[in-house]
């Protein structure tokens, strides 16, 4: 398999009354097929935010977008197009960020969260200073991450309801 560019085919949801902004890296092949954020089946990032905000897990795209409006959560990714082999985040390459700038602006986020290591390191290195914002680093839900069950992955994301 080799690196092909792609451009970030998802467009972040947020509104003026979100309050938390959870960054990934960039979407899989399987979130680019489904056309939403966390789109694998065993991505656990919806059983996880569902359990921390005490709702049903959201299965449809619109159900997932009404369940973060609701609970005042933003969702995109750090990177806005990249060189990249299938969906391995260590493949990153030639990364240009999103602009995030158009969130923090536009809603009431105050604290940013990434989802994993990979996500942390692009923010720290592309968007940390424009936006003067240090996140908060919190466990991937990745199935790749499976030496977080969803138990644990619960107890660290309960920060996002604080």
């Amino acid at each position: 398999m080799k690196s092909e560019l792609i451009i970030h085919p998802i467009p972040p949801v947020y509104d003026k009354n979100s309050r938390v902004l959870i960054l990934g890296s960039f979407p899989s092949v399987k979130s680019r097929e489904y056309g939403f954020f966390y789109g694998h089946p065993q991505n656990r990032f919806w059983r996880v935010t569902a359990e921390v905000c005490g709702e049903k897990v959201p299965e449809s795209i619109e159900e997932k977008k009404a369940f973060l409006l609701k609970n005042n959560i933003a969702v995109w990714d750090v990177i806005h197009s990249c060189d990249i082999t299938g969906s391995a985040d260590s493949s990153i390459r030639n990364a240009v960020a999103n602009d995030i700038n158009q969130i923090l602006n536009e809603s009431k986020v105050e604290r940013i969260f990434t989802n994993g290591k990979k996500a942390d390191e692009l923010y720290k290195k592309y968007l940390e200073n424009s936006t003067g914002i240090k996140a908060v680093c919190l466990p991937s839900t990745s199935p790749a991450n499976a030496a977080w069950s969803i138990e644990k992955l619960t107890e660290k994301w309960k920060i996002i309801k604080d």
